[in-house]
């Protein structure tokens, strides 16, 4: 049954053009095409890149690219990433002035029993109730149960840390993309798309930028359930598998390079992302600010006009002037149109994120929980408050007064 069920996956006519058998794309004369076998190294690989970003996350930034070459081109991208042998994501995020923060409260058995096995958000009547049960104020229990929701969240030192990594990895991918596909007269005359087609070899370059790019969407989903999940994480979900399918079926369709230029196009604008949640975190407002409406021109941009007007005109009308339809054509159009429908949806939070930068000066990431965000910045007002507090009342009991820091040094004391 099982050589039957694979049999008919790989029908000639699901993956190729009709005329066009699996022996026209067998290695021959120097030239080797893709095979779907080549693509079983991206798992290993994506493991590999999770040991890799383990290490990068709490590593000191330091990478250094030698010269990419056209046959040496995956040794040069392995290389930038093992010479990142200093640990950098917590000493650069501390020199950006980013802090892990310890939030501690003080041990209730009642609340935090209420808290585990009735709800994380009690009403105000139940705050009433346990108040007086624990003979604490309402503001007391109020303040409690905020502290300890926000101990099951992530820090922002775990935040910047994992953009850092993207935005270090869609960094070597978008130069190396660029190193690719400068010189190939595809990527300025979309005819040259299909000229050949589906007998085109497998370039190195092309091999290595989609094995890399392939692995690292698997680590990605790898690493989904222990990321910071935002309101868009289903969202992530359903980008990163049509991601890691589109990958598979371009592959086996020889639709390479078309998809080395999709995939340029989708790094060039994240890179921007990354930069600005890095400089948000580090509470770099107006840098942040700049990075988001660079992002936000960028993304615009290549998402909404050229990907659908370049890259799908590329795959949906080209083509029948070279090639009959068949099977992959009709799927692979299909994903592509689901991504950009992924587009369109996170172009509205794009939106909304530019009408509160511009409007209410806040570049909050409308993806996370809004009430997370105000509970954290109102504990941490607390904190001031209360470090305040115990400030002037240590000034009261040495007799000093508010205005401590107005006596002169060398009298103090007397």
């Amino acid at each position: 049954m099982f050589q039957t069920i694979k049999e008919w996956f790989w029908l000639e006519r699901l993956w190729l053009p009709p005329k066009i058998k699996w022996s026209d794309l067998e290695d021959h004369d120097g030239l080797v095409f893709a095979k779907p076998s080549h693509l079983y190294v991206t798992i290993p690989y994506a493991f590999g890149l999770l040991i890799i970003r383990h290490f990068f996350e709490k590593s000191a930034f330091l990478l250094f690219c030698e010269r990419i070459s056209e046959k040496r081109v995956g040794r040069a991208i392995w290389d930038c990433w093992l010479l990142a042998h200093r640990f950098i994501g917590l000493p650069l995020a501390k020199m950006l002035g980013i802090k892990e923060k310890v939030r501690k409260i003080i041990p209730n058995a009642i609340l935090e029993n209420f808290f585990k096995h009735s709800t994380r958000q009690p009403s105000q009547a139940d705050i009433y109730g346990l108040a007086k049960k624990c003979n604490l104020t309402e503001r007391q229990v109020e303040r409690w149960f905020r502290s300890r929701r926000n101990q099951d969240r992530p820090c922002k030192v775990k935040k910047f840390q994992e953009a850092c990594w993207r935005f270090a990895f869609y960094l070597m991918l978008t130069v190396a993309g660029i190193v690719f596909l400068y010189d190939k007269p595809w990527t300025y005359d979309l005819r040259e798309v299909w000229n050949g087609y589906p007998t085109q070899p497998l370039l190195p370059s092309q091999y290595w930028y989609y094995i890399v790019e392939m692995s690292f969407y698997w680590s990605l989903i790898f690493r989904l359930g222990f990321d910071v999940k935002r309101k868009d994480f289903l969202a992530h979900v359903i980008h990163h598998l049509a991601t890691i399918i589109l990958f598979t079926f371009s592959w086996c369709a020889n639709y390479l390079r078309i998809g080395t230029l999709s995939l340029m196009l989708h790094d060039v604008a994240d890179i921007w992302l990354e930069s600005a949640k890095m400089f948000s975190y580090a509470r770099w407002r107006q840098t942040c600010n700049i990075l988001f409406f660079i992002f936000a021109a960028i993304f615009l941009i290549t998402r909404l006009i050229i990907f659908p007007f370049w890259i799908l005109y590329n795959t949906l009308i080209l083509p029948l002037h070279y090639i009959e339809p068949f099977f992959a054509y009709f799927f692979i159009n299909f994903q592509l149109l689901v991504l950009q429908a992924l587009h369109f949806y996170w172009s509205y939070f794009i939106l909304r994120m530019l009408k509160r930068c511009v409007f209410m000066k806040s570049t909050q990431d409308v993806r996370s929980d809004d009430e997370e965000e105000e509970e954290e910045e109102e504990e941490e007002e607390e904190e001031k408050e209360e470090d305040t507090k115990d400030k002037e009342s240590d000034c009261l009991k040495n007799g000093l007064g508010a205005d401590r820091h107005l006596i002169p040094k060398g009298q103090r004391g007397h």
